[in-house]
C-alpha cells in the first residue's frame, strides 16, 4: 500500500508545473471518479484486480489473428499488418470455364481488399467483431499504426525529433497497401484517427483512389476542427485545458516512466474516464469495456503526447472530393463526446452520394458498442461496390 501511495504521489508531483491543466483534466474525469470512489468504499483493491483478470480471461476479444506481413513507412518504421485470406470454396456446379467459380479470386491479386485503419490510442483489434464476421469471406488487411501496438515507434519521432502528422499516416498507409494489397480494387475503412489517415492518403495519392479504390467507410471521424471539440465540458474548462495541454502532454512525455508507474497506480479512475469517453450505455459488456481499457493503457503516454499535436492541424475537408462518386459510408455514434456526430454530418454534406448513419445510444468505440449495426452497414457498402460480394457472405459477428 505504502508503494502504490508513493508512486501515486511522484506522479502527481509531474502535475505541478500546470496546475490549471490539472484541474481542468479533473472535470473531465469528475463523473468516472465520483463512481470509483464509492466503488473504493466497498470494494477491496485485490478483488478489483481480480475482477480485471478475470474480465480478460473470459473475453476472446483480440484474439484473432491473420498472417503476418510487415511493411517499411518512407522514414523506416516497420509497420506491421495481418491479412486475412478468402477461403476458397468448391467449384459452382454448372458454372462455366474450367476453373469453375472461386470467390475472392485468389490472395493479392485482382481480388477486393478492405483496409482497416484503426484510431488514436487502439490497435487493429479494435475491430475485432468486424473481423470475426468478415473473415474468410472477404480479404482483409488490419494494420497497427506507428507507435500503437505491434508496429515500431516512429523513427523520425524517436531518432529525428520530427512531429507526427496526419499526412505521415497517410504515407504509412500507401506503405501497407504496397505491401499488403499492391493489387486489386479496395475499400477503405477508418475509425477516428483511422478515419484520418485515410483522408490524408486520398490527399496525397489521388489516382490510387481514381483507380483502385471501390468503395470508403469513415466511422466516428473528422475532416477538420477538432480544436473547436468540447469533450462534454462546459466551454470555460475546455479552453484551460486547451491553453495548457499541449505542454502537460509534453511534459508528461519526458517522464514517461514515472507516469506509467501513476497510471498502474490509479488504474481504477482511468478505467472510469475510458468508459465514459468511450461508450455511451450504462449496461455496455463489461468484458468490452475492459478490452477497451487494454488497448488504451497499452499505448505509453510518450506516444499519447507525440500524437495530440496533429489533431488539433487536421484539415482534410478538401480531400473528401477524391471520394466523389464512390460508394461511402459515414456512420457515428450519436452520443460521440470525441468527434462528436455533427462531424460526420459535416463529411457528409461534403459527399452528397454518402449514406450517413448516426447510432443512437452509442459512443466513440461505436463498433465494439454495437457490432452488429456497424458490421451490417459494412456488409452492405461492400454489396455496393459493385466487386462481386453480397451482404450474405458475412458471418455472425458475435465472435
Amino acid at each position: 500500500m505504502t508503494e502504490a501511495v508513493t508512486e501515486v504521489a511522484a506522479a502527481a508531483g509531474s502535475w505541478r508545473r500546470a496546475t490549471v491543466a490539472g484541474a481542468a483534466l479533473g472535470v473531465i474525469a469528475a463523473g468516472a471518479a465520483a463512481g470509483v470512489a464509492i466503488e473504493r468504499l466497498t470494494v477491496g483493491r485485490g478483488i478489483r484486480k481480480k475482477a480485471r483478470l478475470a474480465l480478460d480471461a473470459a473475453g476472446p476479444y483480440g484474439s484473432l489473428r491473420g498472417m503476418p506481413g510487415t511493411a517499411y513507412a518512407d522514414d523506416g518504421t516497420e509497420l506491421s499488418y495481418e491479412v486475412e485470406e478468402v477461403e476458397e470454396v468448391e467449384e459452382i456446379e454448372g458454372s462455366e470455364g474450367s476453373e469453375g467459380s472461386k470467390r475472392g479470386g485468389g490472395a493479392a491479386g485482382d481480388a477486393l481488399t478492405v483496409v482497416f485503419s484503426h484510431g488514436y490510442c487502439l490497435s487493429q483489434d479494435s475491430w475485432h467483431f468486424q473481423r470475426a464476421a468478415l473473415r474468410g469471406a472477404v480479404r482483409a488487411v488490419y494494420w497497427d499504426q506507428r507507435s500503437h501496438a505491434r508496429s515500431g515507434r516512429g523513427v523520425d519521432q524517436v531518432e529525428r525529433d520530427v512531429p507526427v502528422s496526419i499526412d505521415q499516416l497517410g504515407r504509412d498507409l500507401k506503405a501497407v497497401i504496397d505491401a499488403a494489397a499492391p493489387k486489386g480494387p479496395l475499400v477503405l475503412v477508418g475509425h477516428s484517427m483511422g478515419g484520418m489517415t485515410t483522408m490524408a492518403l486520398a490527399d496525397q495519392f489521388p489516382e490510387l483512389i481514381r483507380e483502385r479504390v471501390v468503395g470508403v467507410a469513415l466511422v466516428g471521424t473528422s475532416s477538420g476542427q477538432l480544436g473547436q471539440v468540447n469533450f462534454g465540458l462546459p466551454v470555460a474548462g475546455m479552453n484551460a485545458v486547451r491553453r495548457v495541454l499541449p505542454g502537460v502532454l509534453r511534459t508528461l512525455g519526458s517522464q514517461a516512466e514515472l507516469v506509467e508507474r501513476g497510471r498502474r497506480a490509479t488504474a481504477d479512475l482511468f478505467a472510469g474516464v475510458i468508459k465514459r469517453y468511450s461508450f455511451s450505455r450504462k449496461d455496455v459488456d463489461p468484458a468490452i469495456a475492459r478490452f477497451a481499457e487494454r488497448m488504451i493503457e497499452a499505448t505509453p503516454i510518450d506516444v499519447v503526447a507525440e500524437f495530440y499535436p496533429a489533431f488539433a492541424e487536421h484539415d482534410k475537408a478538401a480531400a473528401l472530393e477524391r471520394f466523389v462518386g464512390l460508394p461511402v459510408l459515414v456512420l457515428a455514434g450519436e452520443q460521440d463526446l470525441v468527434t462528436p456526430s455533427e462531424h460526420s454530418e459535416a463529411i457528409a454534406s461534403l459527399l452528397p452520394d454518402a449514406r450517413l448513419v448516426l447510432v443512437p445510444d452509442a459512443g466513440h468505440l461505436v463498433m465494439l458498442e454495437h457490432p452488429e449495426v456497424v458490421t451490417e452497414h459494412l456488409a452492405e457498402l461492400l454489396a455496393r461496390t459493385g466487386a462481386g460480394w453480397t451482404a450474405a457472405d458475412a458471418g455472425s459477428s458475435s465472435g
